[in-house]
């Protein structure tokens, strides 16, 4: 039994559907209907089933498993909100803030070349593994809002944010006086669009007001950890990714996408 409504399924199913017709593909040339492919994506996804598994439970070759995984993917991915859509939502709903931040999605060893010799380009030296680095948009409860493209796991994240040349300036746009983005001090130096606590600089006190400021801005977004762990824990694939990594930010948004149908919310 899959751990998601059969409206999910149906959801999906229809999907690869409008995809399949969007491509022109004849009746009877699939191995699997658009239900079957469903479930194979969503056992990939909601239980981590290895891919091998998939292929020999639909009897199909390897390659096909992978190819239909890789369309389900995408079909998701490309029905996911983008940001703009996300923080108009947000501000339709009443939020006068959003946060961000990063997250490092797992992934198997990848012996890509970095630009610092003898580490690779996807090793977090501050995670101590291999993996991807996404940032998430949440609400002010810690609901996943929007997803961002995949950056190698050895980069900060304002480096990453910096690296999306859209994310900043949409950002800078939604902030006014009455609407804020919530950082933490890894975001240290875009001013503009997102505020972060108060530095506290060497040999310098802090006063209370600006300890005030940072235990207030600490309590307003701690919930913005929430996003990160709704994403893992919902979705095994999320704690693990075997495939190549630059795909983790279309698995990521997939999972965005999935998430939102099975609680019927998107802000």
């Amino acid at each position: 039994m899959l751990p998601v409504r059969e409206d999910t399924a149906l959801f999906v199913s229809g999907l690869l559907a409008a995809e399949r017709v969007r491509r022109g593909t004849r009746r009877g040339r699939r191995a699997l209907g658009c239900f079957r492919q469903a479930v194979l994506l969503l056992r990939w996804f909601c239980d981590g089933t290895r891919v091998e598994q998939l292929a020999c439970d639909n009897q199909v070759g390897l390659s096909t498993a992978y190819r239909y995984l890789h369309e389900g993917i995408d079909v998701l991915a490309a029905a996911a909100p983008d940001l703009h859509g996300a923080l108009l939502a947000a501000r339709a709903a009443g939020h006068r803030h959003v946060s961000v931040d990063g997250t490092l999605i797992y992934t198997d060893r990848s012996r890509a070349a970095g630009p610092t010799a003898g580490v690779d380009l996807w090793w977090s030296g501050k995670h101590h593994h291999h993996g991807g680095n996404i940032q998430v948009i949440a609400a002010p409860d810690g609901w996943p809002l929007w997803t961002s493209e995949v950056r190698p796991g050895r980069e900060h994240d304002i480096t990453c944010l910096r690296a999306h040349p859209e994310l900043l300036p949409v950002l800078a746009a939604w902030t006014d006086a009455g609407h804020a983005v919530l950082g933490d001090l890894g975001y240290e130096g875009e001013d503009l669009a997102i505020t972060t606590p108060i530095k506290r600089r060497r040999g310098v006190v802090l006063t209370v007001d600006q300890r005030t400021v940072n235990a207030l801005h600490a309590a307003t977004r701690a919930l913005a950890e929430r996003a990160n762990s709704l994403l893992k824990t919902t979705f095994k694939a999320l704690r693990r990714v075997s495939l190549c990594p630059w795909r983790i930010g279309a698995i990521t948004a997939a999972a965005l996408v999935l998430l939102h149908r099975e609680h019927d919310r998107t802000t």
